[in-house]
């Protein structure tokens, strides 16, 4: 009889590098390196469905592992996000103090056998639904501020022309709206985080709906890294005995943006906000320097709760 049969779980441990995947197959002791390329995915994923894994535990470190996730969701490969955080304090509850790419993938396969974490319910199409819906919808807005733009310096005559055509584009994007709605509901994964990230009062459904797209990897990493990954975190200007103004620079865009509306739909309807902006502005701050420092608030908090998994709570903040 095959000793692999004679297996009653197999737990596979993923540790996710720029450059390369480490995968330790627990408890049969199999180690191996791919790059971390559509070509080394595919590789990985053909010598994993060999061992018919109970779950493939990767963690979630940014983007890096969005490829491997999909790659599993296609073959039908039950698969588990888990948070760094609760790897590393499993780690330490075990007495792993030593950090090594071979040691990681072998820790987390470790953990998937004694926490036994939720499957996550995330399909391939449904991650990439999301994200071409927000960019629908983003082109729809793009568009309708152009007809809104054209309809104030048309001449009247004119005007009547343009008027259906932002109804029509209206009527789109409550359409993509819905649809997200929708699939948010549909999925558990999308469900529980949106549940967590709109209870924060000031961020409604396309907040959430672009953090959950474009910004997956809100409740995996550091509050710094979120801030810096937003590009809300002040960067130092220095050089000698110059000392320069720091400046927030990079980051993602369209997260940015529509951050910045929702902080200024935040500052009048969320006490937490309000009461920072003020006291930003009367120490002498300018207007859009506090907006961005309320801004970097909001992520970090934000990234907490999904990464505690808690509801808003100001009396904590």
């Amino acid at each position: 009889m095959n000793s692999i049969s004679l297996q009653k779980e197999v737990n596979v441990g993923v540790d996710t590098g720029k450059h390369q995947l480490d995968v330790h197959i627990r408890p049969l002791g199999i180690f191996f390196t791919v790059e971390n390329t559509s070509k080394g995915i595919r590789k990985a994923i053909k010598k994993i469905e060999k061992y018919t894994p109970t779950q493939v535990i990767i963690e979630a470190t940014g983007r890096l592992e969005h490829e491997f996730i999909l790659a599993c969701s296609e073959a039908n490969l039950p698969f588990v996000v888990a948070n760094p955080v609760h790897i590393r304090k499993f780690a330490g509850a075990v007495g792993q103090l030593a950090k090594t790419d071979k040691l990681d993938a072998a820790i987390i396969a470790y953990f998937g056998k004694a926490i036994k974490p939720k499957l996550s319910t995330l399909k391939a199409h449904e991650m990439r639904l999301m994200s071409d819906l927000l960019a629908r919808r983003r082109q729809l807005i793009t568009m309708q501020t152009m007809e809104k733009n054209r309809l104030q310096i048309m001449p009247k005559e004119v005007k009547s022309l343009i008027k259906p055509v932002l109804t029509a584009l209206k009527n789109q994007i409550n359409k993509v709206e819905e649809k997200l709605l929708k699939l948010i509901h549909i999925c558990d994964d999308y469900h529980e985080r949106n549940e967590i990230i709109q209870s924060m009062p000031g961020v409604g459904n396309i907040v959430a709906f672009t953090l959950l797209s474009d910004l997956p990897e809100l409740g995996y990493m550091t509050n710094k890294q979120a801030s810096a990954l937003v590009g809300v975190a002040p960067i130092n200007n220095e050089s000698g005995i110059y000392q320069g103004q720091r400046r927030t620079r990079g980051g993602r865009p369209k997260v940015r943006t529509i951050l910045f509306m929702a902080m200024m739909s935040s500052i009048q309807c969320n006490p937490v906000f309000k009461v920072q902006y003020q006291r930003l502005v009367a120490a002498g701050k300018p207007k859009k320097v506090a907006i961005i420092a309320c801004m970097r608030k909001m992520i970090v908090i934000l990234n907490s709760m999904v990464r505690d998994g808690t509801h808003w709570a100001p009396q904590t903040v």
